[in-house]
């Protein structure tokens, strides 16, 4: 495998991603910006063998960085042309689609081999015109009601809606009338945290009372399988700390801005007894965007969903779709992979071990667009 080496930007799930390359003896990547590097050039680099008694091999998982002046040059000839002397095999997260913000430019300019489908990427944007919702309404699998006005609100809702200050991440914040939405987006407006226009485009969703857990799959086209690679739930700020307090406390919090910011993941189990549906519930996603996204999906993709109470049964309702590398590195502390090929993966892991089995076939392009 020394002859291909997998790329990733630096961020989100880019040590998942080599870990899982090193151990499948692939050559590691990642291309950092100037000023938040160390993790990847210092803390995590590939080293010499390892001092402790306990492991002879080398250390860390990141054998060379490329550095850039902003994650979105990599679209520029002269990056590219680097990647592919080495030969490259580029791997997609959420951190690539957000800094390089341009999909026309991911699938039409970016010319180094991606492992999975480029084409489906943009459908994780709920503003595109064929998005998640009509993958999710094609595959028949049940998804929150989506409110095209806040004048229709009659329920709990979750307003997910782009920060004025970091357009990448989302202000949500709750509502449960048309009355209840206009003053918290006034607030929201007026401390600047959201502007008018970033509300327009907002999207109104019913907000889903339920255990909320990513299912996190991969799906080998060279095997024509599905997998569950594993299953985690959110740690998000400040929600979390402010869950945490006892109830009188939480009455005396005034003008609580409450967060559902992104800040680390919590590995889950399911009940085995749910597992057939939620594989039925894959499939379909898988056989639908297969449809609409031709080449389809291949390789890892999360479906973020709230199980809610029967009866008759309990049920699964996704909220959220990531057609790419999911962003939780504790996916392989639960018991999925395990039950499949008898040890515990990353979806790194199953990543690398996906393209060194098309290598192996001579079926590099089937894996990449």
């Amino acid at each position: 495998m020394s002859k291909h080496t997998i790329a990733v930007i630096g961020s989100h799930s880019a040590l998942d991603v080599c870990r899982g390359a090193k151990d499948e003896g692939f050559k590691t990547l990642v291309i950092v910006e100037k000023g938040r590097d160390k993790t990847y050039a210092k803390y995590f680099k590939s080293q010499g063998p390892s001092t402790r008694s306990a492991r002879s091999g080398p250390t860390g998982c990141v054998d060379e960085v490329l550095y850039v002046d902003k994650f979105k040059d990599i679209l520029k000839p002269q990056i590219q042309k680097k990647l592919k002397a080495k030969n490259c095999i580029f791997i997609p997260h959420r951190s690539f689609e957000v800094y390089v913000n341009d999909y026309d430019a991911i699938e039409n300019s970016f010319q180094v081999p991606i492992f999975g489908n480029k084409y489906l990427l943009k459908a994780e944007e709920r503003t595109e015109k064929i998005n998640q919702y009509d993958i999710l309404k094609k595959a028949g699998v049940k998804f929150p009601k989506i409110f095209t006005s806040s004048k229709d609100i009659d329920r709990l809702v979750i307003v997910k809606v782009s920060e004025k200050q970091r357009g990448f991440e989302r202000a949500f914040f709750l509502a449960d009338s048309p009355q209840s939405f206009a003053s918290i987006s006034d607030i929201l407006i007026k401390q600047r945290k959201i502007t008018k226009a970033a509300l327009k485009a907002a999207t109104i969703e019913e907000f889903i009372l339920g255990v909320q857990v990513n299912f996190n799959f991969f799906y080998s086209s060279l095997n024509k399988r599905l997998e569950l690679i594993g299953t985690d739930t959110r740690r998000q700020t400040n929600l979390e700390g402010f869950l945490k307090l006892p109830a009188e406390n939480q009455k005396q919090i005034k003008d609580l801005n409450l967060k559902f910011e992104e800040a680390g993941h919590v590995a889950v189990t399911v009940l085995e007894s749910m597992l057939e549906g939620l594989f039925e519930i894959g499939e379909k996603f898988v056989k639908a965007a297969g449809k609409m996204f031709p080449p389809g999906v291949i390789g890892p993709f999360s479906l973020q969903s709230a199980i809610t109470p029967g009866p008759p049964k309990k049920e699964i309702v996704v909220f959220d779709v990531s057609p790419r590398m999911p962003g939780s590195p504790g996916i392989s502390a639960t018991p999925y992979s395990n039950y499949l090929y008898g040890k515990s993966l990353s979806m790194g892991r199953r990543v690398a071990m996906e393209i060194k089995e098309a290598i192996k076939k001579d079926k590099f392009k089937e894996i990449t667009t």
